[in-house]
């Protein structure tokens, strides 16, 4: 399964949970830690940590478990490290606050409905 496909799945399993605002950022060509960052947010502790599950599910279950979760105690920023994708799911005010999409302009914002 490529990366792209991995995006597919993270994004659809997100949407399955009614994630808000979701950006897929290209980071292939700037940064060697992943292909995509997917960001999103949702609106409190208990959606933050279901969206979390889901996506887990999701990408188990398609043979790609995460490397690594990060937040999901707090659930005001969960990262979640696929190695080939890196989902962050925030808060709003935390996504606010650390601006990912301002850090990583470099990369290349992709259209979630171009997939």
């Amino acid at each position: 399964m490529t990366s792209k496909e991995m995006t597919k799945l993270a994004i659809n399993a997100l949407e399955d949970k009614k994630a808000e605002d979701i950006k897929v950022i290209d980071i292939s060509h700037i940064s060697t830690i992943a292909d995509y960052f997917i960001i999103a947010n949702g609106t409190n502790k208990s959606q933050i940590q279901t969206m979390t599950d889901n996506v887990a599910e999701v990408l188990g279950k398609a043979g790609h478990p995460e490397k690594h979760i990060e937040g999901y105690q707090n659930a005001n920023w969960i990262l979640m490290d696929f190695q080939d994708i890196i989902v962050h799911i925030f808060d709003k005010e935390n996504r606010l606050f650390y601006d990912l999409e301002r850090i990583w302009r470099d990369g290349v914002e992709i259209p979630v409905e171009n997939l």
